[in-house]
């Protein structure tokens, strides 16, 4: 079992920057796929970004692809969300997720664990 905290959420102005984390905690060894997904009201959960734990590549959704960085620390158990350039379509709860990298056989990567999900609100 991995457990994943979010944090960092909250309210930005368009054009602002954020920075989400996830804390890992419980079975964290061997090669994970972290990733990041959002939820807007109304809406489907969709995929934002992944990376793999112990080296990869990383991968982004279009809409955010030059605005959104990705990053994993597999020595801290972490990964993190760094946001820029928000714009108000980005306001949704996100969620870290995480499953073992030989579990991932579709994309966008359908995840094993997921954590409790932080909301970001970015106003016009």
């Amino acid at each position: 079992q991995v457990q994943l905290v979010e944090s960092g959420g909250g309210l930005v102005q368009a054009g602002g920057s954020l920075r989400l984390s996830c804390a890992a905690s419980g079975r964290t060894f061997g090669r994970y796929l972290m990733g990041w997904f959002r939820q807007a009201p109304g809406k489907e959960r969709e995929f934002v970004a992944a990376t793999y734990w112990n080296g990869g590549g990383t991968y982004y959704t279009d809409s955010v692809k030059g605005r959104f960085t990705i990053s994993g620390d597999n020595a801290k158990n972490t990964v993190e969300l760094l946001m820029n350039s928000l714009k108000p379509e980005d306001t949704a709860v996100y969620y870290c997720a995480a499953d073992e990298a030989s579990n991932i056989v579709t994309w966008p990567p359908r995840m094993k664990y997921w954590g409790q999900g932080t909301q970001v609100t970015v106003s016009s």
